[in-house]
C-alpha cells in the first residue's frame, strides 16, 4: 500500500507506544491485537526505529498482514491487519 492509502485506512485500534524502547511497542501491539476484530486494522505509533523491523517480522510470523508504514519526523506509524 502507498502512503496515501495507509493514511486513509479505517483503523480499529491505535497503539501509541511513543517514548517506549524495544520491546515495548511490540509487546503493546501483541496485547492489543486480541481486542481487534478479525480482518481489523491496528495502527502502532512508535518513536523507536527498532519497531520498523520488529512489527513486520512478528506480523508475518503469527499470521497477520503487515500493510506498511508511514514515516513522520521522529516517529513511525505501522499498520497491521489481523489475520487470526
Amino acid at each position: 500500500m502507498n502512503v496515501d492509502e495507509l493514511k486513509s485506512l479505517k483503523v480499529d485500534k491505535v497503539v501509541d507506544a511513543r517514548g517506549t524502547a524495544c520491546p515495548g511497542p511490540l509487546l503493546d501491539a501483541k496485547r492489543a491485537m486480541g481486542s481487534i476484530p478479525m480482518a481489523g486494522v491496528m495502527e502502532v505509533i512508535s518513536s523507536d526505529i527498532g519497531t520498523t523491523q520488529d512489527i513486520p517480522l512478528w506480523a508475518s510470523k503469527v499470521g497477520h498482514q503487515y500493510l506498511g508504514m508511514v514515516t513522520e519526523p521522529g516517529l513511525w506509524r505501522l499498520y497491521i491487519k489481523r489475520g487470526k
